[in-house]
């Protein structure tokens, strides 16, 4: 509580303001027209959480020990991110604008929006290889997940959001080696190269996520589906084992 909102030194008296309070007071000075958002994202705590009533209702203040009122401003807004509200009273459920979001309902979508910004500068010396990426993406992304959502057995299950970073994850193993450092400058033929590579490298990705969480008998049925995805690709496994011996 004294971290958060603020406390008494106890040795010298002094007033110690909380990081809460020192952030609320900062965003309620600020003079910019720009929108203020407070984002809280741990777990909610009976004890704190009470203390915001006079912030969340129409006084829109907050009220410190140390005699302090701070006022928030039409310019802020405060969120919370949080799992539950086991311990939150009724009167401060009835205070907040209630939003639940389950994860499936987020979608993929966003994830891969949001990857695609965080590429190498040097693929936009190729024309082709970003679209290539997206195009790639498309291809194997929401078959693969369907399939594995409707055919696969999962010991310890997964969501969706889950897999497709770990999807992302493995292939930015193979996209630093594109930055440009000190120690070297990325060549055009490089990128060109690259370019050759993606769909390998996505299906490498592709079955050490989306299809590496199902038991032995599901590794099977994933080996013919994505097998299926890969039609008219040349780099096509050979048929003497499944696509993870590869």
């Amino acid at each position: 509580m004294g971290q958060l909102y603020g406390e008494t030194d106890p040795q010298t008296t002094e007033w110690i303001d909380g990081v809460l309070a020192k952030k609320i007071e900062i965003c309620a000075s600020d003079q910019s027209p720009e929108k203020h958002w407070v984002m809280f994202d741990g777990p909610v705590d009976a004890l704190w959480i009470e203390s915001m009533n006079t912030v969340l209702d129409d006084n829109k203040k907050l009220c410190l020990n140390s005699g302090q009122i701070i006022p928030l401003t039409e310019r802020m807004t405060i969120m919370f991110e949080v799992e539950d509200l086991e311990v939150a009273s009724p009167a401060t459920v009835s205070r907040c604008g209630m939003v639940y979001m389950e994860p499936v309902a987020l979608g993929t979508e966003c994830l891969y929006a949001s990857w695609y910004n965080t590429f190498p500068p040097t693929f936009n010396m190729s024309d082709k290889l970003i679209p290539k990426i997206k195009e790639t993406v498309a291809k194997y992304n929401s078959v693969l997940l369907e399939f594995v959502r409707k055919n696969l057995y999962e010991p310890v299950v997964t969501m969706d959001n889950n897999l497709c970073q770990s999807f992302c994850k493995i292939l930015d193993c193979y996209f630093s080696g594109y930055y440009d450092d000190e120690a070297r400058t990325v060549e055009k033929i490089e990128i060109e190269n690259f370019e050759d590579m993606i769909e390998s490298l996505f299906v490498y990705a592709s079955v050490w996520s989306f299809g590496c969480t199902t038991n032995l008998e599901g590794r099977n049925k994933f080996d013919v589906k994505i097998r299926e995805s890969m039609k008219g690709f040349e780099g096509l496994p050979p048929d003497t084992g499944l696509v993870y011996d590869f």
